[in-house]
């Protein structure tokens, strides 16, 4: 591999936890390697890798993203990711009143109902 695989594969690790990126990889086929190749090398090797923002900042900006453009499957795992990145349930819930602002109350709606779960399901296994 190279470098910026070497430095995805280290900060999807940081960021989504061994046990995910473990699974991502046993489930990865030739027919999606390069797929898989490319988010770990752009997503988490370059975009994730960089130190310009904090990993807290990173995390919150994926769930606004996410949220606006509608893109719900990923929401439970950047919430469960924010438990490694530093982002707060309190950053969180900001982050999806911008989005109310910004790309609609329903939008938000549907990711704070996520997060909630998401959060609840956190918890119960820690129990």
């Amino acid at each position: 591999m190279n470098d910026r695989h070497d430095k995805g594969i280290a900060m999807r690790r940081a960021v989504l936890g061994d046990d995910h990126v473990a699974q991502a990889e046993a489930q990865k086929t030739d027919f999606d390697a390069p797929f898989q190749d490319l988010i770990t090398e752009s997503a988490w090797g370059t975009v994730w890798a960089s130190d310009a923002i904090s990993l807290r900042e990173r995390s919150m900006i994926t769930l606004a993203l996410l949220a606006a453009t509608g893109n719900f499957t990923e929401i439970p795992m950047h919430i469960r990711a924010t438990a490694n990145t530093g982002a707060s349930q309190q950053d969180v819930i900001e982050v999806f009143q911008h989005v109310a602002i910004y790309a609609g109350v329903p939008t938000a709606r549907h990711a704070i109902a996520l997060a909630k779960q998401t959060y609840a399901d956190m918890k119960e296994a820690q129990t």
